[in-house]
C-alpha cells in the first residue's frame, strides 16, 4: 500500500485499471474540467497505463488511483505539470459520483499533499476549480489552499461561459 489515512488510500495505476480508468475517463459528467470533447478508447487508455509508471521527474505528472477500505478503486488523484526547478505541481482529483461526499476527497488530497511536501519536497501546489463547483472550492479551502484569483468567463458550457477560480498552496 502507498499511501494511506483512515478510510481511503492512494496508489500507483495497474493494468489492471483499464475498465476503472475507461469509465472514469468516459464520464461526461466531468469533462468541462479537464477540457475534455470526445471519449477515450481502451486503446488509448492502455498506452497511457503502459507509461504511467515512469518517473515524476521524467514525464511530469503522476496520477495515483484512490481506494477505499473495500480496495475498490473510487476516484483519481493527479500532480500535473510539475516543475522540479521551481518545486511546484498543479493538482487535480475527481471521485466517482457514487462515493462523494464521504471524506474520501478530503483524506486522498491530505495524503498528496504530504507526499508533495515530503517526498518530492515542493514549495506549492495549485489547482483551478469552476466557480460553480462549491465541494470543490470547500475541499481546497478546508486544505488551507487560498484563493488568487479569478479567470472570469474562462471556460464555455452549453449554458454559457463560466469563471474558473485559482487557488494555491504554500508549503
Amino acid at each position: 500500500m502507498f499511501l494511506k489515512a483512515d478510510q481511503t488510500y492512494l496508489r500507483a495505476l495497474e493494468p489492471a485499471d483499464l475498465d476503472f480508468l475507461y469509465s472514469l475517463e468516459n464520464d461526461t459528467s466531468v469533462w468541462h474540467v479537464g477540457n475534455t470533447l470526445t471519449p477515450y478508447s481502451k486503446f488509448v487508455l492502455e498506452a497511457y497505463l503502459e507509461n504511467a509508471a515512469l518517473d515524476i521527474y521524467t514525464v511530469k505528472q503522476l496520477r495515483l488511483v484512490i481506494c477505499n477500505s473495500n480496495n475498490e478503486a473510487i476516484g483519481a488523484i493527479d500532480l500535473f505539470d510539475f516543475d522540479p526547478l521551481h518545486r511546484r505541481a498543479g493538482v487535480g482529483i475527481v471521485v466517482m459520483a457514487e462515493h462523494r461526499g464521504n471524506g474520501h476527497a478530503r483524506e486522498a488530497l491530505q495524503l498528496l499533499l504530504d507526499y508533495c511536501h515530503s517526498k518530492l519536497q515542493l514549495h506549492q501546489v495549485y489547482c483551478s476549480v469552476t466557480a460553480t463547483n462549491l465541494p470543490s472550492i470547500h475541499l481546497f479551502t478546508q486544505a488551507g489552499f487560498q484563493q488568487v484569483g479569478v479567470r472570469k468567463e474562462w471556460l464555455r458550457t452549453l449554458d454559457g461561459w463560466e469563471d474558473v477560480v485559482e487557488f494555491q498552496k504554500v508549503f
